[in-house]
């Protein structure tokens, strides 16, 4: 590694990320936005032109949210149309996706429909708005670490260094490998899905179409968002079929055999055509030992794997990007690298929550029992919690409602102050919050300042009372379970850091 004349490490950035997908940008956007310098390496030589992951959660939107994405991103996509079940000349039709409570204090309650490309776009355009230009076609061949430092070799012949190295390198990371973390879970080789982009002639926009199949080859197509009828289009396959062998759009499985497909196991008055995309999928189901060696870390799909079904592989890899970034902040600001492990303890339980979900839910794709094909509240990851974990102890103070580790609801203010209408308006950027309610909170708001680092505090007097006055008033303190003087801190990733009822008369300056 170089040394500077100090005896401190000269790296070219403070992160390299490698995986420039949703998740690598998604925490390459949070880094860059904290002024911090990064590198993102993506190994192909372009962005993603597949719709592939395409559902974003309720949780995931509140993430863009505070990336100042969200709207764009509803802009971009589209509501879920509800299932059709053709069963002969018959049309079962149901909604797949549950609309979150109102109690769960969202203004995203419901599963967004956004391709990945869409996805993959919005973030690497935020992402070079801030000046981070995605490095394709940069292949790492040899990621090594040391006490202060890393370094990653290409295969082009640059050696790049930084402080640490984040592997967002999918299901055969590098990072991973160089890490030395084992993968453990199974891949069904025998169980494969092919994915199709493409433009269906004929067939109606307004559901998700399945035709079942005794057989076991069964198909779907469920219409994109944006202009003309494109679709992404699923293929159950057996051992034996010749889509196993899918590379492509060239030879024997080129566009004819596909189209060809679409009409013999749906429908003969069908028409594929314009095809952008095709994937083989096997159900892989894995979880990184650990999501850390040193200053190697691993995030999305190089810690966990999933099935596709209900919508979670990409949405738990984002999350796990926002935990991870305002840490690496912290620690590369001055907080101890301790820290860190804290991103291990919180999400990987999350992780293994979600692939026990994940397979049950691509268990019932097997049947085609609308129920067994209905998606509910757990999916929304709206009740995620890191209560009793390394930030959240169990003994911490708590409120009617809330526990540190819980993720911190929307309300409307009750006196909107600039464009500030929702308690989101103020958690939205790189910054923690601090809300005060009652008189004795507000006096003693200053002092609550989060451990080492450079990551601001915006302080707010939510509420110089908490006895409600008016409806919305009620609404706020119910949702927040106030019924004290309380300062509430609030982490940059949107989940309660700290609850503090405040007693103490002194700290009450005199009228």
């Amino acid at each position: 590694m170089n040394e500077t004349g100090s005896g401190a490490v000269r790296t070219d950035a403070s992160v390299i990320v490698v995986g420039a997908g949703p998740v690598g940008l998604a925490l390459t956007l949070d880094l860059a936005r904290r002024g911090l310098p990064v590198r993102l390496l993506e190994r192909a030589g372009k962005g993603f032109a597949g719709s592939r992951a395409k559902g974003i959660q309720p949780r995931t939107l509140e993430v863009l949210d505070d990336f100042g994405l969200a709207g764009a991103a509803l802009a971009a996509g589209g509501a879920y149309p509800p299932m059709g079940l053709h069963v002969g000349p018959f049309t079962k039709s149901w909604r797949m996706h549950a609309t979150a409570p109102d109690s769960a204090g969202t203004p995203y309650p419901d599963v967004l429909l956004l391709p990945q490309y869409a996805t993959t776009d919005l973030l690497r355009d935020a992402v070079e708005r801030l000046g981070v230009r995605v490095d394709f076609g940069a292949r790492a061949v040899e990621i090594t670490q040391d006490a202060t430092s890393c370094a990653v070799r290409l295969d082009d012949g640059r050696l790049l260094t930084a402080r640490y190295v984040v592997g967002a390198d999918g299901g055969s990371s590098t990072v991973r490998k160089a890490a030395g973390i084992a993968f453990e879970g199974t891949t069904d080789e025998a169980d494969r899905m092919l994915l199709v982009d493409g433009t269906v002639d004929g067939l109606s926009r307004d559901h998700w179409h399945i035709w079942p199949s005794v057989r076991g080859r069964s198909v779907a197509a469920c219409p994109l968002p944006g202009d003309g009828n494109r679709f992404q289009i699923m293929f159950r396959t057996r051992p034996g079929d010749t889509v196993d062998g899918l590379d492509g759009l060239d030879g024997p499985t080129g566009p004819e055999f596909l189209a060809d497909l679409l009409r013999r196991r749906a429908d003969r008055s069908l028409t594929l055509r314009d095809i952008t995309w095709t994937s083989v999928f096997r159900p892989n189901v894995r979880l990184a030992e650990r999501y850390r060696n040193g200053r190697l870390l691993l995030c999305g799909d190089a810690a966990h794997v999933h099935t596709p079904a209900g919508a979670q592989g990409l949405n738990t890899g984002v999350q796990d990007a926002h935990n991870l970034g305002w840490k690496l902040h912290q620690v590369l600001t001055g907080a101890d690298d301790s820290l860190l492990d804290s991103y291990e303890a919180e999400r990987r339980p999350v992780a293994a929550q979600v692939l026990g979900r994940s397979t049950e839910l691509y268990e019932g794709l097997r049947g085609t029992r609308p129920g067994k094909l209905t998606r509910g509240q757990d999916e929304h990851q709206l009740g995620i919690s890191y209560f009793g974990g390394p930030l959240a102890p169990a003994d911490a103070s708590r409120t009617a409602t809330l526990r540190p580790g819980d993720r911190a609801p929307d309300a409307l203010l009750p006196r909107p102050t600039g464009e500030a209408t929702r308690l989101f308006d103020l958690y939205r950027g790189p910054h923690f919050t601090a809300l005060a309610f009652g008189a004795r909170a507000a006096a003693a708001l200053e002092s609550h300042t989060p451990r080492a680092g450079v990551i601001p505090v915006h302080r707010h007097v939510v509420l110089p009372h908490t006895a409600p006055r008016t409806p919305r008033e009620a609404a706020l303190l119910t949702a927040y379970g106030i019924t004290e003087d309380t300062v509430v801190l609030v982490r940059p990733d949107g989940y309660v850091g700290d609850i503090d009822h405040v007693t103490d008369t002194a700290r009450v300056p005199a009228a």
